[in-house]
């Protein structure tokens, strides 16, 4: 079936069929939902060759993955957004093109693919305090979204990224309302912008308590279960150990939840964690009771999102800069509870 056959069949142009299937915000939600569901069962899949010879397009969004961090092609949160991105990517007509390189080799990376014409738009991973891929991409002329935010950056630039400071300040007047003063950090790495601001978040709900933070009780590295492991057993031996954890990550959290085991403390009465989930289809937090307090956000949504965005500055470069800071939603689980006496 062409594009014109199913807007032919729907009554509907090629034109409001074609912005339908690619996420714009002008089709109402019904429409789009109607063309989604006729395209499903019609098994439409747009033409991608006719499509770029038609517009000049190479119709193909790239992601470019520095060696150091190629952990992050099985790291669930990656997986999980790069799932919720190829959804709509293929929608769209469009393919996914990634490129694992060197950390060295990543600036000339972006050149080659951008210069050959081999695609239309950049999703950008990971983003640190001053991130020089938005000075490069954009001198470069390609359209550009990054997941997260850079904060030392003075250019406009197009992002979407969650509420990380609010997110962890809530988490933490969370557990002082719950009696804890001794409330530890397990953080990212704190080069990386997301875990600047979850940090900004913790101190921010100390200090709105009058509590003076602990350097002891804040640690940042990799987002690993080893990581979690080591940080509470190492900070359970303080002479001032901790009542409560944030971790930064539902990985994290299960080495805190193994090292209270090995201390045989029982999580959310002896010691309580809060943990960011971002709602992951691969280490679930449900049920009648999560396992773990957590602030909760779908990656996967995020990057359907995202994805819609950029493809929004691909077919409108002038559209941008666009924009969209997601909220992360508070959900109870056994994890937590009152500070011991």
């Amino acid at each position: 079936m062409t594009l014109k056959q199913l807007a032919a069949s729907l009554g509907l142009s090629p034109t409001t069929v074609s912005r339908a299937l690619n996420g714009f915000p002008e089709v109402n939600a019904a429409t789009r939902k109607r063309v989604q569901d006729a395209a499903e069962r019609a098994n439409y899949r747009p033409n991608t060759r006719a499509k770029s010879l038609a517009t000049g397009r190479s119709m193909a969004i790239g992601h470019v993955i520095p060696v150091s961090t190629s952990h992050e092609i099985v790291n669930p949160v990656f997986a999980d957004f790069i799932a919720g991105a190829g959804e709509t990517y293929s929608r769209a007509g469009y393919e996914m093109l990634m490129r694992v390189v060197p950390d060295a080799d990543e600036a000339q990376a972006y050149r080659d693919l951008i210069a050959r014409g081999a695609v239309d738009g950049i999703m950008v991973h990971g983003p640190r305090l001053k991130d020089a891929r938005v000075d490069l991409l954009a001198e470069l002329g390609i359209p550009f979204m990054i997941h997260g935010r850079t904060s030392q950056i003075e250019r406009p630039y197009s992002w979407l990224d969650i509420n990380n400071q609010r997110s962890f300040r809530r988490a933490t007047q969370f557990l002082i309302d719950f009696g804890h003063r001794r409330i530890a950090l397990v953080n990212g790495l704190e080069d990386l912008d997301f875990a600047t601001r979850r940090r900004r978040g913790y101190l921010d709900g100390l200090e709105s308590a009058g509590i003076t933070p602990d350097p002891a009780l804040m640690r940042q590295a990799e987002m690993t279960e080893p990581y979690g492991y080591r940080a509470l057993m190492d900070m359970m031996r303080l002479p001032e150990p901790p009542t409560a954890f944030l971790s930064s990550s539902m990985i994290v959290a299960y080495g805190l939840r193994r090292g209270l085991s090995d201390l045989g403390l029982k999580l959310g009465r002896d010691v309580s964690i809060i943990t960011h989930d971002d709602d992951l289809s691969y280490l679930p937090n449900d049920g009648d009771v999560p396992m773990f307090t957590a602030t909760k956000s779908s990656v996967r949504e995020a990057g359907r999102r995202a994805a819609r965005m950029l493809l929004r500055l691909v077919e409108d470069p002038q559209c941008g800069p666009l924009t969209d800071l997601m909220e992360a939603a508070l959900m109870v689980g056994a994890s937590t509870g009152p500070a011991p006496r």
